[in-house]
């Protein structure tokens, strides 16, 4: 798998976060080697360049000895490595060790062909560093998430390696590497940049559009269940309004629904004229919600093929020229927005399924027996997995603020606007934890509820979602101990098996 860094596809990121290791295109080599050049001439030099031969934000205006640059960087990884908290998950800090050898392969951040292939010999060999997960506000780069990758690399620290924690110096030993020693404007180089809030923030979006896809499933299980109509899907109605998220979502849903036995059971004689918000309008909400992580998915990509570096180094021609230009690349502005985005859709993906949940067990609107169950009163059936539904969407309603409407000043207000981008992109994992949750609740809903139509049958994919389900959990006659069979239910979301069902399904890719 090669990675060419400024051409990296979503699929290819994709990958990386399910464990691939990537190659770095050789083609980077000489750009590479030409801005390291650069710096060494501009240290040769002697004119004073932010971050090369001078002290960091409020303290740029401090000249540092040529004795001392070496010093300089090491200091800033060891001083900025503050970070605190959970470390970050494995896969995730793989994605931003991926993100910054794409980002420092460009050739405009002055830093060694070594520097490049040890990010690069890191994935290869699963060398990955513990790095808190708190403690960014997402600009001047993601610095403490950053030093401390950093540290790893020059010995400093812990590093996981085959599920176990060990120092950074005995990792890279084991590996039959040395540690770094950083030259002139390198710490700088690695710890500048958006790849922490931009990791967290693609893993939410890939978590994002597995669980669109899923919600797409269980939605229909409980249309199904609750004898709703396919009239809402009709593509009449859609091409009308033009978005094409409601167009592929609607397309999505009426194919899972052909040839439905429960759907044709009552296509002459049902007596609801309208079915419900949370059945009629799936298109609607979750087509806008498809269309939103489309554009976040946009921003994001083109996030994770730039440089977010600074200073950056623009080697001039044959040798004369050579620039040193201080600029904003590191704020993160584009990242959070795109992590609120993707808060909101898990937000609405988890808020959409819940209703879905609660109408099933309210005999009023769903036509079927109170709470699931076949002896409502001496049983309770599903009257608390819808609560434990609703408890988690109010949760994410709650963690679903925009992040990107914040900023505290740092730095002594040299840093006087922040993005809190981290922040905003470290919350979606959980975000997308409750609504794994909560889709393998109204899994469990609507197949309950799709069996009192028995013997009509559904389509034949869902009646392979409902056999997958029956394998693992048996239909609820009477109460028993509720938590394993959720457990059972949210393992198919999770894993994917619920999406091998279906066929294919509208995501985000190009």
């Amino acid at each position: 798998m090669i990675l060419r860094p400024g051409a990296v596809g979503y699929d290819l990121w994709l990958a990386i976060y399910r464990g691939e290791a990537p190659t770095l295109d050789p083609a980077c080599t000489d750009a590479i080697a030409a801005s390291a050049a650069a710096v060494a001439r501009i240290v040769a030099k002697g004119d004073p360049v932010y971050g090369i031969n001078t002290g960091f934000g409020k303290l740029a205006s401090v000249r540092i000895d040529a004795d001392d640059l070496t010093t300089l960087q090491r200091n800033i990884v060891l001083s900025h490595a503050a970070g605190v908290g959970e470390a970050m998950p494995v896969p995730i800090a793989r994605l931003m060790i991926a993100l910054k050898l794409a980002s420092l392969a460009q050739g405009a951040s002055g830093v060694q062909p070594a520097t490049v292939a040890l990010l690069e010999v890191m994935l290869a060999k699963g060398l990955t560093p513990v790095v808190p997960a708190q403690g960014s506000v997402g600009a001047s780069g993601d610095l403490a998430p950053l030093a401390h990758m950093t540290a790893a690399m020059i010995g400093v620290g812990e590093m996981i390696v085959s599920d176990r924690v060990v120092p950074a110096t005995q990792a890279l030993a084991d590996a039959g590497l040395e540690p770094l020693t950083l030259g002139p404007k390198e710490g700088l180089a690695l710890l500048n940049g958006t790849q922490f809030s931009t990791a967290y923030a693609l893993a939410g979006l890939f978590e994002a559009e597995r669980l669109y896809r899923s919600a797409l499933v269980t939605g229909i299980v409980s249309t199904e269940a609750a004898r709703g109509s396919d009239a809402p899907f009709d593509d009449r109605i859609h091409a009308l309004r033009g978005h094409r998220g409601q167009i592929d979502t609607a397309d999505a849903l009426r194919a899972m629904m052909r040839d439905s036995a429960i759907r044709a059971s009552h296509r002459e004689d049902d007596v609801r004229v309208q079915d419900p918000y949370c059945l009629r309008c799936q298109p609607q909400v979750m087509g806008a919600i498809l269309d939103l992580l489309r554009q976040a998915a946009g921003t994001l990509i083109t996030e994770s093929n730039g440089v977010s570096d600074n200073p950056l180094i623009f080697p001039g021609e044959d040798g004369a020229g050579d620039e040193a230009l201080s600029g904003g690349n590191f704020h993160a502005e584009p990242v959070a927005f795109a992590a609120d985005m993707i808060a909101m859709a898990l937000c609405e993906i988890g808020s959409l399924s819940e209703r879905r949940i609660a109408m099933l067990v309210d005999p009023a609107l769903s036509g079927l027996p109170a709470f699931l169950t076949p002896r409502p009163g001496l049983n309770s059936g599903f009257m608390i997995p819808q609560v434990t539904a609703a408890a988690l969407v109010s949760e994410n309603k709650q963690r679903a603020y925009p992040a990107s409407v914040d900023s505290i000043p740092t730095s002594a207000n040299q840093e006087d606007h922040v993005s809190m981008a981290a922040h905003g992109a470290r919350r979606l994992i959980a975000m997308a934890t409750n609504v794994d949750l909560v889709l393998g609740i109204e899994l469990l809903a609507g197949v309950q509820g799709c069996e009192f139509h028995a013997p009509l049958t559904s389509s034949a994919p869902v009646e392979r979602v409902r056999a997958l389900l029956r394998a693992r959990v048996l239909t609820l006659e009477d109460d028993r101990h509720m938590a394993p069979d959720m457990a059972a239910a949210t393992a198919l979301v999770v894993g994917g098996a619920l999406l091998e069902q279906v066929g294919s399904l509208p995501g985000l890719a190009a």
